[in-house]
């Protein structure tokens, strides 16, 4: 890899330009997207041009045991080829030694992407939009809560103390003085940030004890789901160098609101730069409402990558700020499909169903696929809501079981997605929802053991 360095981001030619460069992680995200991969030198990164993991490293359940691989190829564990993206070269601001991280892509050893990696996952459904001339634009909102630190598991999660030395409180939304509480964590990510060239669109408090939003700028779903990858690992970091977790789980504290990720979404004509949404004059086209009646349709059936743990569907109960509906509102915060006051050009479908404990990859790719199928068969939506669609019936599944049964049962989504990919992710997460099913909570430990 001759010259690679002059190939980096600028943020990361000016973060190895004070100092000398000692480390590079290369990272791919697994199932969970939790960060995999390898660390090495950097003169040892500089002479190589790929480097080598084995696939089932997407079998790997999030307590750490394996599913079996689709093709049968779990035994034999064939290697798969891992060569950098460098366009996605970032610091790593909070390690000792000069350190850079790099988003890699996974192939096979013919060279074809590997179907089962959550980023392949994502670039397939970009290039069908491609293929019909259409750009997707996506802009996540990421939804965490910085927590007292938690090292027993049989514990409730409780919130940090705060700068005034009290317990953070909830029912603070959008108070400067709640975010002032625990400022140092927001200083730390505003400047890991900048060291890694991630632009923060703005950052306010959340409705819970501790619980923050981070907005990340619109731009290309794979960019944006590289920088939800990275910021989750950023947000951790300086959590805990100031004594406190960052979680990013759907529901971490009883009686608090979830977590979410909302992804607001675009679709623009690769030929006139257009948002198909609005047309010359501004008004809206069929295709925006075809693009909704998509995700009304096909959205229950992959809540299994947007709602990926038993813990998700805590986060689904009316009047902690979730959406438990399918209903699209212009406006209107208690629907499942958002659209947001913008400009014509700036005309956006907001999915609110997304959890923050959902993979990016694989959460982008999911509402994009909806989207997909409804602007290929042409539906119309139902009526918009105009009222509280929180009194509304539940239309989603209200288990992960539930969920995959959906997940499984949907063809469409399942062509598009991969069948491969849908085969394994449901393999994974039936295996975790089985150990689940096997552990006795504390709940069941008061109320059962001896009133039945």
């Amino acid at each position: 890899m001759a010259d690679w360095i002059e190939k980096l981001p600028k943020a990361a030619q000016e973060y190895i330009s004070a100092g000398r460069l000692d480390e590079v992680e290369c990272l791919v995200s697994d199932l969970a997207g939790v960060a995999k991969g390898k660390a090495m030198p950097a003169f040892k990164f500089a002479r190589q041009t790929h480097f080598h993991l084995p696939n089932s490293i997407f079998a790997q359940t999030i307590t750490g045991d394996y599913a079996d691989m689709p093709d049968a190829s779990e035994f034999t564990e064939p290697d798969m080829i891992l060569t950098p993206d460098l366009s996605t070269a970032s610091a790593v601001p909070w390690t000792a030694d000069r350190t850079l991280q790099v988003i890699h892509n996974v192939d096979d050893q013919e060279g074809r992407p590997v179907p089962l990696a959550p980023r392949n996952v994502l670039k397939r459904l970009v290039a069908l939009y491609n293929e019909r001339g259409w750009k997707p634009i996506v802009a996540p909102e990421m939804e965490f809560y910085i927590v007292a630190r938690n090292i027993d598991p049989n514990q409730p999660v409780i919130p940090p103390i705060g700068r005034s030395g009290r317990r953070v409180m909830a029912n603070q939304a959008y108070s400067m003085s709640a975010v002032d509480e625990y400022g140092k964590v927001i200083d730390d990510i505003y400047d890991f940030a900048e060291a890694q060239g991630l632009e923060i669109d703005g950052i306010v408090q959340e409705g819970g004890a501790g619980q923050v939003e981070l907005n990340l700028t619109h731009g290309d779903p794979v960019v944006l789901a590289d920088e939800v990858f990275y910021f989750k690992r950023l947000i951790r970091e300086a959590a805990l160098r100031h004594d406190s977790f960052a979680t990013f789980m759907a529901k971490p504290i009883e009686g608090e609101p979830g977590s979410a990720m909302h992804i607001h979404q675009s679709v623009i004509d690769l030929k006139t730069g257009r948002n198909i949404f609005a047309d010359e004059t501004g008004r809206e086209t069929p295709e925006f409402l075809h693009f909704i009646a998509g995700m009304q349709t096909y959205l229950p059936a992959v809540v299994a990558l947007l709602a990926p743990y038993v813990n998700s569907y805590r986060r689904y109960v009316p009047d902690f700020a979730a959406p438990i509906n399918l209903e699209w509102g212009r406006d209107n915060r208690t629907t499942g499909l958002r659209v947001p006051i913008s400009e014509p050009a700036a005309r956006r479908v907001e999915n609110r169903l997304p959890g923050m404990d959902c993979n990016p990859y694989l959460g982008i790719a999911a509402t994009l696929a909806c989207g997909y199928l409804g602007l290929l068969e042409g539906k119309m939506p139902r009526p918009e809501a105009r009222g509280n669609a929180y009194i509304n019936e539940d239309e989603l599944p209200m288990t992960l079981g539930d969920a995959l049964d959906l997940f499984a049962e949907c063809t469409p989504v399942r062509e598009l997605l991969g069948v491969a990919f849908c085969d394994l992710y449901e393999a994974v997460k039936r295996n975790e929802y089985r150990e689940f099913l096997q552990v006795i909570s504390p709940w069941e430990r008061e109320h059962l053991l001896l009133n039945v």
